[in-house]
């Protein structure tokens, strides 16, 4: 074997080490992750009961389209819930128009979500999931507004808009 191919083979190597887990999906638990849901249904069961939407969202972690949300653009004061098990999550207090698209929101109610890190798409984020049943609802990013300075951006689907 010549100089020349052992490092063409190592650096192929090093290389598919370091995008596996990019390429793969991989949720490392974070402080405020949970493992173990209070509500646990098998897959048909949430497929039953679930939009086809919702499902892809909520239990497939997938992602609606931009704009597509009405609930981007509620203001009414209320409460947003789970859309899988109707946890209250965010208060319309805490909603602000991020520009992006979805309902984004700056501060959840306590103990309403947990956070996997998210490791798709070549980049590094924070998955947030509702503490309760484990559904994906979106992310959390630290570009919000004072006085948390998070952005949590949230799929319109996976959540329902209760008017106070």
């Amino acid at each position: 074997m010549d100089k020349r191919y052992f490092l063409q083979i190592s650096a192929a190597l090093v290389g598919t080490a370091f995008f596996l887990r990019y390429i793969n999906r991989s949720s490392e638990t974070m402080a405020t992750s949970k493992t173990e849901f209070e509500i646990t249904k098998p897959e048909e069961e949430w497929n039953k009961t679930l939009t086809p939407e919702q499902f892809y969202v909520l239990r497939k972690h997938g992602t609606e389209r931009a704009h597509t949300s009405p609930l981007d653009k509620q203001y009414t004061q209320g409460t947003y819930l789970c859309a899988g098990c109707e946890l209250p999550l965010f208060t319309s207090e805490t909603k602000f128009n991020s520009g992006t698209g979805w309902p984004s929101f700056f501060n959840p109610i306590e103990g309403a979500i947990a956070t996997t890190v998210d490791r798709t798409l070549f980049m590094t984020r924070t998955e947030v999931h509702c503490s309760r049943c484990g559904g994906h609802l979106g992310h959390v990013f630290n570009d919000g507004p004072a006085p948390t300075g998070k952005r949590y951006c949230m799929n319109g689907v996976a959540l329902k808009f209760i008017p106070a």
